[in-house]
């Protein structure tokens, strides 16, 4: 058991240095860390509700709505009337919020293939294989 909670404790620390090494370097823009996972969320499932933001992302309704509104004042985003339900409202990305996620994708994959050129083929491989199990571990919460 001991084992287990060293590899658990050595990844989480693993994963929070890469990101914030990234972070750093300006791959995750200036945007709140939770305004950069909804925007891309908003590029991933549009159009989205609010309710749905907040459970993907996951944070609270409010929290969701007050970064919505951050991200529509940056012109990154829009609130249309769901077709589907005239009484709610869903978020799409806007041309300028379509860029932003296009140009953060390439510094993002610039930034992280510079880390993984540190590795052997192999490890490489382990990484970025773990990429798509940490998103569905992800998608559950």
């Amino acid at each position: 058991m001991v084992r287990i909670e060293q590899e658990t404790l050595q990844l989480l620390v693993g994963m929070h240095r890469v990101v914030r090494h990234l972070r750093r370097s300006g791959t995750a823009t200036a945007l709140h860390p939770t305004q950069f996972i909804a925007l891309l969320l908003i590029a991933d499932e549009q159009p989205i509700r609010i309710g749905t933001i907040a459970a993907r992302v996951p944070c609270s309704q409010p929290t969701a709505t007050t970064t919505v509104a951050g991200l529509e004042t940056a012109g990154l985003v829009r609130r249309e009337q769901d077709t589907l339900d005239g009484r709610a409202t869903v978020v799409v990305l806007t041309p300028a919020g379509a860029e932003m996620v296009s140009a953060a994708g390439r510094h993002a994959a610039e930034d992280l293939a510079k880390l993984l050129d540190r590795l052997t083929p192999e490890e490489r491989s382990l990484v970025l294989s773990a990429g798509a199990v940490l998103s569905k571990m992800a998608d559950g919460l």
